[in-house]
């Protein structure tokens, strides 16, 4: 019995390798935990995106407001404004304002962009805007419902309302990354 190595039926099933059926359940499983992993992380670069857009959206919305504000308040008077229909509704997307020192500034909206011009240079306050909206009324209110008046003419306005909704789309497809404005800029001057 020398040179011949004897084992037990035990010791050779030890050294065998996976059988067929232990291979499938273990690439089925590794299959769904891959998958699980994949699914999280889409899901979470998508999240950061969403987030990233809308605290960029909500800036430069904010800074957009804050500018239109500080140049209506100074304004000497509102000029003129344009309508268009949106949705068989009638929308003002264009105000003309004469300025502080005296130069014109206008507020246009327009594909999906708000533009301030000032004595001929043109600067663009916003992107992405889904919906702008733009309503001069006077600054006395109703006692009803303690919404303003409506102004029937620019000499009449002296209170302007700015309504916008700006969205980003993630991969293609629009998310809830909109940011929306809304604010009512008295013109002190008048």
């Amino acid at each position: 019995m020398c040179g011949k190595n004897i084992s037990s039926p035990g010791r050779r099933a030890a050294r065998r390798g996976f059988t067929l059926v232990e291979l499938s359940m273990s690439m089925a499983v590794s299959g769904v935990i891959l998958t699980a992993l994949l699914s999280f992380t889409v899901y979470a670069g998508k999240s950061f995106a969403a987030m990233n857009n809308y605290v960029d959206l909500e800036q430069k919305s904010q800074n957009a407001l804050d500018t239109m504000t500080r140049n209506i308040r100074q304004a000497q008077a509102l000029t003129g404004y344009d309508t268009r229909t949106v949705n068989g509704r009638s929308v003002t997307n264009l105000l003309k304002f004469l300025d502080e020192d005296g130069t014109a500034l206008t507020y246009h909206y327009t594909n999906d962009i708000l533009l301030q011009t000032k004595g001929g240079e043109s600067t663009m306050l916003l992107t992405n805007v889904d919906y702008l909206s733009f309503q001069m009324s006077q600054r006395n209110t109703q006692a009803s419902n303690l919404q303003p008046f409506p102004a029937s003419s620019v000499e009449q306005c002296k209170l302007i309302s700015v309504s916008w909704i700006c969205s980003r789309t993630i991969l293609g497809s629009k998310l809830n990354t909109e940011s929306v404005q809304t604010a009512k800029i008295v013109i002190r001057k008048q």
